[in-house]
């Protein structure tokens, strides 16, 4: 007769610098955060059996102040205790920020009502190495209040089947953009950032893939007077056949952070 072990269930909020992974989801021969997640746990918790389950996968590169995952796992946890033991043992560019016991009916993924994406840029000249790792650099911006005049296209409800990888673009594209907004960055500061940077700011339920990159791009095509508005518009309306697509640099994305149903929590 075999020992019934209990469950316990916990919602974790990760920070990591994505430039040296290759995204969120273990993949084999490369380096990510899932896999680095998942070799810590495995060294705090040797002989004790868990699952992750992450709440949005990022890209190569991208970055996160506010990423979330569930941990299943067949221990209860002392949560300061393995708050400390996961952080010292994880890589330096990954720190967990909170961990708390969730019901068994929450759903990392289900349950997630709202994401928070950031994306930084900068222009005119060429920025200090250090900033690659945080923001995208377009040398040929001309026109970035226009770029601010076009985001505002984005909000609401539209198809999105010209801003999202061609892998996801014959199924269900439409999505709503909760809010957007870009304006000068006062966000994130460094001595070594540009003396001038921007930041886009993109709320919404749920994103396809590339689709926040490839807004970023369409916006940055405007900028760089590559496209026109009535272009741009088009692409966002599905009326402009000859659409340039380009895909933004994921380095100068962030997932900002992520809202949970309060009440599926408990």
């Amino acid at each position: 007769m075999g020992f019934h072990h209990e469950k316990y269930y916990y919602l974790i909020t990760l920070q990591y610098l994505g430039f040296r992974y290759h995204g969120w989801a273990r993949q084999p021969g490369v380096k990510t955060v899932q896999e680095q997640v998942e070799k810590t746990l495995n060294f705090i918790f040797p002989d004790v059996k868990f699952k992750v389950l992450a709440a949005g996968r990022t890209d190569s590169m991208v970055s996160a102040t506010g990423a979330a995952f569930e941990l299943f796992i067949n221990e209860k946890l002392n949560i300061d205790q393995f708050l400390s033991d996961f952080n010292i043992n994880l890589p330096p560019d990954i720190r967990a920020i909170d961990v708390k016991p969730v019901s068994p009916k929450f759903n990392v993924i289900h349950h997630a009502e709202e994401k928070e994406y950031h994306y930084l840029f900068c222009t005119g000249v060429k920025p200090h190495p250090f900033s690659a790792a945080h923001m995208a650099y377009f040398p040929e911006l001309k026109n970035v209040e226009l770029m601010k005049e076009a985001a505002q296209f984005f909000k609401g409800e539209h198809d999105f089947m010209n801003f999202c990888h061609s892998s996801v673009a014959q199924g269900d594209t439409v999505r709503k953009i909760d809010e957007i907004i870009l304006e000068d960055n006062t966000v994130y500061t460094a001595n070594f950032f540009p003396e001038q940077s921007w930041i886009i700011k993109i709320r919404g339920k749920g994103f396809m893939r590339y689709q926040i990159r490839m807004m970023v791009g369409a916006l940055a095509l405007l900028g760089m007077e590559k496209i026109s508005l009535d272009e741009f518009k088009g692409y966002l309306d599905l009326t402009e056949t000859n659409h340039k697509r380009y895909v933004a640099p994921s380095s100068g994305l962030n997932l900002y952070e992520i809202s949970f149903d309060q009440e599926k929590l408990n």
